[in-house]
């Protein structure tokens, strides 16, 4: 069973490496790319205070943070939450460095140590959707997703509204692997299988590039290797 865990965070500033935190954080849980209602959801006390910048994106006062948990008290949850999932994440590199820092703080590994496989949902609508606008309000109006209630940006209704836009972008996957299936029954059935040649699309230069620089990516936003990295590692040294 594949299960998948579309995260957002909202934070008190732009830069980590200026001290900035996470204030919210909220993903839902997806298996076999369906809701499960498994929701995470808190509400972060930062021990500092928001810019104004961030202020005006998120309208989480300062005021309203103050008898909320800090990360070191929601962090054995979190890690529980997203243990073994594929994390999808809207500009992940921004919330894994915002995640990873936060647990620095507290001694404990990168998320990629227990989340091996990350998904960049911007990446991927950027590669759908080259030269056209690829935030989250733009792609609920792409894909007809009801984002009316988003007068602010919050993390779990924005997990919850990527959630909906990362199943609409991918829907083609998934209708692809259907269709495939379904002509491999048929000609097995009518004892034509060994008629069929499988057409294979070998990547151009440009796409293997592209493809390797999107894996260092992850493995920057992971701080460790990627599993598609680590794969090519173990085959190399077992060839």
């Amino acid at each position: 069973m594949t299960r998948q865990i579309v995260l957002d965070t909202e934070t008190t500033g732009l830069e980590p490496e200026l001290g900035h935190r996470v204030i919210e954080l909220g993903a839902v849980e997806l298996k076999n790319r369906r809701p499960t209602g498994n929701h995470f959801h808190y509400y972060v006390n930062p021990e500092r205070a928001s810019d104004e910048a961030a202020l005006r994106v998120h309208g989480i006062s300062n005021e309203f943070l103050l008898d909320k948990p800090k990360f070191h008290e929601i962090a054995a949850q979190l890690l529980d939450y997203v243990s073994g999932a594929e994390l999808i994440i809207h500009n992940a590199p921004f919330d894994i460095a915002f995640l990873n820092y936060e647990l620095a703080r507290i001694g404990l590994a990168p998320i990629g140590h227990c989340c091996p496989v990350i998904t960049d949902t911007l990446r991927l609508a950027r590669d759908l959707h080259p030269g056209k606008r690829n935030g989250l309000d733009a792609l609920c109006d792409r894909y007809q997703i009801d984002n009316s209630q988003r007068t602010l940006h919050g993390a779990l209704l924005d997990a919850q509204l990527l959630a909906d836009v990362y199943l609409a972008m991918t829907r083609g996957q998934e209708s692809l692997l259907i269709g495939l299936t379904e002509e491999r029954t048929t000609l097995i059935d009518t004892g034509m299988v060994e008629h069929y040649t499988l057409t294979v699309l070998v990547a151009s230069a440009d796409e293997a590039a592209a493809h390797e620089a999107y894996l260092q990516d992850l493995d920057k936003a992971c701080r460790a290797p990627c599993v598609w990295n680590r794969l090519a590692v173990a085959a190399a040294a077992s060839s």
